[in-house]
């Protein structure tokens, strides 16, 4: 499941990546903007799932029981 994980997060990133660099060259789409967004939420999202699994193996609990948290959830350990 954690490669599962890793793996998204590096499908997010080089999307994020591209979005990026034709950000650098010129102005995105409405659309692509959009995207960045979603991609950054994702990405925490991930990466939050990732740190809870991390911490019940680390306790000595089973990681399959992490659970994605919502956006809003996640986005507010940022504030």
């Amino acid at each position: 499941m954690d490669d599962q994980i890793r793996h998204r997060i590096n499908d997010l990133s080089h999307e994020e990546e591209i979005l990026y660099r034709e950000a650098a060259s010129g102005a995105l789409a409405p659309a692509e903007l959009d995207r960045l967004k979603r991609i950054k939420l994702e990405l925490d999202q991930s990466w939050d799932l990732l740190h809870q699994r991390e911490a019940l193996r680390s306790a000595g609990m089973d990681p399959d029981q992490a659970r994605p948290r919502s956006i809003d959830m996640v986005e507010s350990y940022q504030q």
